[in-house]
C-alpha cells in the first residue's frame, strides 16, 4: 500500500469517527451507536497493525472460468432435495 493509500485511509477514518460522533450527539448512548464506535475503534487499530506490520502481497493467479450452460438442466437430478427457502412450488419436489 502506497503513502498516499495510507493517508487516504486515513482520512476516511477520521471522516467515519466525525459520522459516528455525530450520531452519538443525536441519539446518545444507543447500542448501535456503541456498536458503530466499536467498529471505529478496531478500524483504527486494524489500520495501525496494517501501518507498523504490512501483511504480504499477494501474486495475482490467473482466475479459473466456469463454465455454466444456459441450457435446462436434468429435473432428476434435484429429486430429494429440499425446497427449504426458495419459496412456495405448485407441485412436490421430493419423491
Amino acid at each position: 500500500m502506497t503513502r498516499s493509500e495510507i493517508a487516504e485511509l486515513h482520512f476516511a477514518v477520521g471522516q467515519l469517527r466525525q459520522c459516528i460522533g455525530s450520531l452519538r450527539g443525536q441519539y446518545g448512548d444507543a447500542n448501535s451507536v456503541r456498536r458503530l464506535e466499536n467498529d471505529l475503534e478496531r478500524l483504527l487499530l486494524d489500520t495501525e497493525d496494517f501501518e507498523q506490520t504490512p501483511p504480504p502481497k499477494v501474486t495475482q493467479r490467473e482466475q479459473e472460468v466456469i463454465y455454466v450452460p444456459d441450457s435446462k438442466s436434468d429435473e432428476a437430478a434435484w429429486m430429494g432435495a429440499q425446497d427449504e427457502g426458495l419459496g412456495f412450488h405448485s407441485r412436490p419436489r421430493t419423491k
